[in-house]
């Protein structure tokens, strides 16, 4: 039985280890993916945002970036969000969602085109979010690893020191002689 749990030990502690290094090595790459595919876009901080004419390259710049964005779309709606603007267009330019009042064209009622920004928005904030999360789940990522490696390394000399090393013969204590205290 205590070669089971050497050998269990000692394999468990492996195991740890590995996992640990390898969550490591893949929480390092993905923080580095976000933040190279951040800096390709070229994004700027606009000079109102909390990044101003910095280049967007990593998670939190990329969120602050969203929050910006969603604080211009606001102002450009007249603080209107996606849902509550009108679904077409008018001759007014207030629109409406009755079709029968809306401007045609074709046959059809003209969409509002002030509602597109909204789309554009959704989807470059999601974007951008989706980074923000994807660089933190990597950092969380790199401590869990780090803390799988230490784990296991704790582990392996635990049981090394606990159990002895498999196949290991201890060598019996040599007696020495009792010491002598000597006059000065």
């Amino acid at each position: 039985m205590k070669k089971l749990l050497e050998y269990g030990g000692i394999a468990a502690s492996i195991v740890l280890i590995a996992f640990g290094i390898g969550a490591t090595i893949i929480g390092i790459d993905g923080r580095d993916r976000v933040q190279t595919e951040l800096a390709r876009e070229q994004i700027v901080g606009t000079p109102d945002s909390t990044i101003p004419n910095q280049l967007v390259n990593t998670g939190s710049e990329a969120q602050a970036f969203a929050k910006v964005m969603r604080k211009h779309t606001l102002e450009a709606t007249s603080g209107k969000t996606y849902s509550q603007m009108p679904r077409f267009a008018t001759a007014d330019g207030k629109g409406t969602n009755d079709e029968k009042a809306a401007l045609t064209k074709g046959g059809r009622p003209v969409d509002n085109p002030a509602r597109n920004i909204w789309v554009t928005e959704t989807a470059l904030t999601t974007a951008l979010n989706t980074a923000y999360f994807a660089e933190s789940t990597a950092t969380f990522v790199i401590v869990m690893g780090i803390a799988m490696l230490l784990t296991g390394v704790g582990f392996l000399i635990l049981t090394l020191r606990v159990l002895g090393v498999p196949g290991a013969t201890k060598e019996p204590r040599r007696q020495t002689a009792p010491a002598v205290a000597v006059p000065h």
